[in-house]
């Protein structure tokens, strides 16, 4: 059994992941950087003499690297603190000093330094160009005699051309790396060329070479999907960025987008802005927790006052909002969400020792992924704290009774704030509930049809104030978007119960021999997908197991059927292991494996499992560490294993303890060479797609896996501790309990029994709150 200190490590190595860790979704590259900077005089604009191609020969990479490496730089921008932040490339286009890059790269509003390969810096002294919608850039640096790489002409890139890109991944300057066009796409309205090739962060901002040296687009973004492949900037955009460029000297691109210090005063890093009446911050603050301070420099009125603002987190695991009663460094209160609680808290200085969270719990009325209201109320004997108008916290706390007020985040939240204020009284935030009801009444009736028709404009507003209308609208459209949702959610609900029950019933008292493989895997794939349709499929094997018995004699034997059943599914239709996307989910639904005919090793051996049943041969599966495949014969003294993801190549008892003994850290058991029956096949299948659903972060997925496997086999007590922590992620507080009930009820040998009851205790709290 397993000791209860490593129950979690044994839940790591199974699921890839803690269960008490938040989870992260990450798409774009960020390629930020750093720089010193300097104001200069403006820079008169002139058209760049940009290098064109001047020859026909096809270079080698060597070749195309050692001619190109002249002209690839480092590009960086200085962070708040004037430390660098990031890592970019960015590449010669003129000997006069222009650089090409992406807008990402330089950031906003921040020194950029640019260093060539021959170790050189220069401090940027014009952003020449910039186009926001295509992420490009181009940067003057005061240099001459500048070797630059010729651009080539639009559309030459053809499909299937060989290309190299260079640039600087994870900070490794001037690296090389050889790829494929592998064509053109349109990624949020923009044409860009498509490239199958490992894109890391520091990659952004660099050229995309042709097999004659030329510039066919610039590096600006990852695939989401996989590490090898990313997206470039076609040239045709640069090509027009430079004949109509907007060069801003340095010393005006510093002030795009800061705080106006008579009214902001940023402490501790991070980057504080301001974009259309917005103040937006990330990055990594340097004081405790990573904080940083945006302290608001305006005069305060006497008490009692109110400060609010309207705060709206990246990621809710994230933390951001007031601070009040500031000295401008280290001593202050906060009042914010941290990872979708909300907490009140003393700062007392500069270290973890002197920080007290004064109060925290979860709150109904704090809507997450959206804009809330943050407000305090400072009274001479104590501090009141709303959320959305509703009073969450009431503090007597009075450590500090004066300073400024402001704003505050901590570790790498990304957070915006609008509508900050300060007054005696700050008016209500949300509609009165004489408002919402107006709105309600007049709306009751609204056609989904067609738009509102004027009448019903003009009527609503002469109800009431057209803000207030608005924000009426608007929070019962959330509302109803809600519950749209949630109608949903009951919907797939209804639907993953009834396929799990059909799932229960096939091997609910049954003997081993009776239950249908292949209906069940087929339920697998139905719980994804509501549109397949069991016995469709059923039959199209049946239709299959026909053609390969019109190719039978009647006397034929299992020799002959095992060998008929492999020339029909490897030779002539061509059923094959999946190779080049592997860890697709398509490759786990049995349905999409026959009409592909490409699967994972366990999806093709459940097929030919069953369609060696259906010809009368002894087939079973065989669950190797790792790999999945089936015995032949099964029944004879000694069967032989066979591989059906290489085509049904055959596999010795020696072959398969070498594959054992290497994906499973050098351990072997004769019990792996053993039959799986058939309901661990499914389990496993199922946990194929929760590894799945764990890689991309679908918890909602991860669940439906879970409930799943329990429902076939309910004595799985790993599986029901973490479909506990699954059902509290995805807010069913009360099925959680009932797991924690069972399992302290039941106290299972290997289990870590304290940790259990405290997150019972845990789940108590926040149903309470509730």
């Amino acid at each position: 059994m397993v000791k209860p200190q490593n129950q979690f490590v044994q839940y790591k190595r199974r699921y890839g992941f803690s269960i008490w860790s938040g989870l992260i979704v990450l798409c774009l590259i960020p390629m930020t950087i750093a720089a010193e900077a300097d104001s200069d005089q403006p820079i008169v604009a002139k058209r760049p003499v940009v290098s064109q191609p001047d020859s026909n020969h096809i270079l080698t990479v060597e070749e195309l690297a050692e001619k190109a490496k002249e002209s690839v730089a480092s590009v960086s921008f200085a962070g708040r603190d004037g430390r660098q932040a990031g890592l970019g490339t960015g590449f010669v286009i003129s000997a006069d000093g222009l650089i090409a890059t992406n807008l990402h790269v330089i950031g906003e509003a921040r020194p950029i330094t640019v260093q060539l390969s021959d170790g050189e810096k220069y401090d940027v002294k014009e952003v020449y160009a910039t186009d926001r919608q295509m992420d490009l850039a181009v940067l003057r640096i005061n240099a001459k005699d500048l070797t630059p790489l010729p651009l080539a002409e639009p559309d030459t890139l053809k499909q299937g051309a060989d290309i190299v890109v260079l640039g600087n991944p994870q900070g490794l300057r001037y690296s090389v790396v050889k790829g494929v066009n592998s064509g053109t796409r349109e990624i949020d309205g923009k044409p860009m060329i498509q490239l199958a090739i490992p894109i890391e962060p520091g990659n952004s901002g660099g050229p995309v070479l042709d097999s004659l040296g030329r510039v066919q687009g610039i590096v600006t973004l990852k695939s989401a999907v996989t590490r090898n492949l990313g997206y470039a900037v076609n040239i045709s955009a640069l090509k027009q960025l430079l004949d109509k460029p907007n060069p801003v000297p340095i010393n005006r691109w510093l002030t795009i987008g800061t705080l106006d210090e008579r009214l902001w005063k940023p402490l501790f890093g991070s980057r504080w802005r301001q974009r259309a009446g917005r103040i937006m911050v990330d990055g990594f603050g340097s004081g405790l927790g990573s904080r940083s301070l945006c302290v608001s420099q305006e005069a305060l009125p006497k008490l009692p006052y109110e400060i609010a603002v309207e705060v709206k987190l990246d990621d809710e695991a994230g933390a951001a909002g007031l601070i009040f009663y500031s000295d401008e460094n280290t001593k202050h209160y906060g009042f914010y969400p941290s990872n979708k609680s909300l907490r009140i808290s003393r700062f007392d200085g500069p270290d973890v020792f002197l920080w007290r969270v004064l109060e925290e719990k979860k709150s109904n009325f704090y809507r997450d992924g959206e804009w809330n209201q943050l407000k305090v109320r400072l009274e001479a004997d104590r501090i009141l704290c709303f959320v959305n108008d509703e009073q969450v916290f009431e503090v007597k706390d009075q450590r500090y009774t004066q300073g400024k007020v402001g704003l505050a985040k901590f570790r790498n939240t990304v957070a915006s704030f609008r509508g900050f204020q300060v007054a005696s009284e700050i008016a209500p935030y949300r509609p009165s509930k004489e408002t919402a009801q107006k709105i309600l009444d007049l709306t009751e009736d609204l056609r989904v049809d067609r738009p509102p028709k004027e009448a019903l404009i003009e009527e609503v507003v002469k109800e009431t104030d057209q803000k207030r209308a608005q924000q009426a609208l608007q929070e019962r459209a959330r509302l109803l978007k809600k519950q749209a949702e949630r109608l949903q959610q009951l919907a797939q609900s209804i639907h993953e119960r009834a396929v799990r029950d059909e799932l229960r019933a096939l091997f609910t008292d049954k003997k081993e021999a009776d239950i249908d493989l292949l209906s069940a895997a087929l339920l697998v794939a139905r719980l994804d997908n509501s549109e397949v349709e069991v016995k469709v499929y059923l039959d199209q094997v049946s239709s299959m197991v026909n053609e390969i018995q019109k190719t039978l004699p009647a006397d034929a034997n299992a020799k002959v059927k095992l060998k008929a059943l492999n020339q029909y599914l490897f030779h002539e239709t061509g059923f094959h292991g999946s190779r080049t996307n592997y860890y697709s989910r398509s490759n786990s639904y049995i349905n999409e494996t026959i009409e592909d005919r490409e699967g994972l090793p366990i999806t093709l051996a459940i097929l030919y499992m069953e369609l060696g049943r259906r010809l009368g041969l002894d087939i079973e599966g065989v669950g190797l560490p790792g790999h999945f495949v089936v015995r032949v014969n099964s029944t004879a003294e000694k069967g032989q294993l066979v591989d059906v993801f290489e085509s049904g190549a055959t596999l010795s008892d020696e072959a398969a303890k070498v594959m054992i003994v290497s994906a499973n850290s050098g351990r072997f058991d004769e019990s792996f060479l053993e039959a799986q029956p058939k309901r661990e096949i499914i389990k496993r299948m199922l946990r194929n797609l929760l590894n799945l659903a764990r890689d991309s972060e679908d918890v909602q997925a991860m669940l439906r896996y879970v409930e799943t496997m329990i429902a076939i086999d309910d004595e799985l007590l790993q599986e029901r501790w973490l479909r506990a922590v699954l059902r509290y992620q995805t807010g069913r507080i009360s099925e959680a309990m009932a797991d924690a009930d069972y399992l302290l009820e039941k106290s299972p040998e290997g289990f870590d029994l304290r940790r259990i009851h405290e997150f019972r205790n845990y789940l108590e709290t926040v149903k309470q709150s509730e």
